[in-house]
């Protein structure tokens, strides 16, 4: 059995592109280190034309 940990992360909107608020490569390491598998990110259209204003990381842990 796994548990899950869902984590979100916000963008900010530019006028070419959005970038992530914070540093998902950090959050990814830091989570790796108390034992999470990153499963999936993502990127839910909920903004402008369909634009991601937000991704979610998602990670899995075995449950003992």
């Amino acid at each position: 059995m796994f548990e899950y940990k869902f984590v979100q992360i916000d963008l900010k909107q530019g006028i070419v592109k959005a970038t992530p608020k914070e540093d998902y490569h950090e959050i990814i390491k830091e989570h790796a280190e108390k034992g999470w598998r990153l499963v999936q990110i993502f990127a839910p259209g909920t903004a402008a034309a369909g634009a991601a204003a937000n991704f979610e990381l998602i990670f899995e842990k075995d449950v003992k």
